[in-house]
């Protein structure tokens, strides 16, 4: 393993999905996105990682058996320093749940979440620096959180990474993307009483598909479920699902393709 390659802080880069049933979601998503799989780090436990021809794409790994615990996504974002970043997550009103802690020689991570209750990861990079396969289909392309109000929850990820806010009207009146470098890096929609109740705030990763109508499809036929039907929007045609556990994520065809 090689020194990986720095990426700007705040930016995602990683994304990992912890679920009770490894085996079953594996075949979820290999079906539905054509990946493949190999084992990830022993020190992480059971944890498979995700391939298109080859390349990291995701995580998969198992949630402790008595904890009750649903299936999400969590992304994981860029950082120099991540014992640096986890206590600026407690000065600006968040909580670290897990680490600062080594990943073996892959790098450095904490898992947090802000004053919302929405969970993501940080990530400091050493021999691996996240997902390698980018922008074609089967690969995750945006990263959007859902809140009750996108205002505070801007200013604690501002005060994390430095992102500049760019409010987008274009889809939604409470909508505001991020810049990290110059480049969007990711959204914040706030939802007001539209927010679900069982789920809260949370953050959900978006997946490149050439035909969104023919990914819902397969997702149900597969076990999963479509919560928000195909539609068209600002960032391309795109349709929420949940995979047989109810994990929630987003399939697009990005505008453009």
């Amino acid at each position: 393993m090689t020194e990986a390659t720095r990426r700007e802080p705040g930016s995602p880069c990683w994304v990992s999905l912890m679920v009770h049933g490894l085996d079953a979601t594996r075949e979820f998503y290999g079906e539905l996105f054509g990946w493949e799989f190999a084992p990830g780090p022993p020190r992480l436990g059971p944890y498979a990682r995700a391939l298109l021809d080859g390349r990291e794409v995701a995580g998969i790994g198992l949630l402790p058996a008595d904890r009750g615990l649903p299936g999400s996504w969590t992304v994981y974002l860029a950082s120099d320093d991540a014992d640096g970043t986890a206590e600026s997550v407690r000065c600006a009103g968040g909580t670290v749940a897990v680490g600062p802690l080594d990943a073996g020689a892959a790098g450095r991570l904490v898992i947090c979440s802000d004053p919302s209750g929405a969970v993501f990861g940080v990530w400091q990079a050493a021999a691996f620096a996240g997902t390698s396969a980018a922008g074609g289909p089967g690969t995750p392309v945006w990263y959007e959180l859902l809140t009750y109000e996108a205002e505070p929850a801007v200013k604690f990820y501002r005060t994390l990474f430095g992102y500049e806010p760019e409010p987008d009207a274009s889809d939604g009146p409470d909508h505001v993307v991020l810049t990290a470098a110059g480049r969007p890096a990711l959204s914040v929609r706030g939802l007001g009483r539209d927010l679900p109740r069982d789920r809260g705030a949370h953050w959900t990763t978006w997946f490149e598909v050439a035909d969104p109508d023919a990914a819902a499809r397969r997702a149900a036929e597969l076990g999963g479920r479509v919560l928000d039907t195909p539609r068209d929007g600002a960032g391309g045609r795109r349709a929420t699902l949940a995979d047989p556990e109810g994990a929630v994520f987003t399939v697009v065809r990005s505008s453009g393709r």
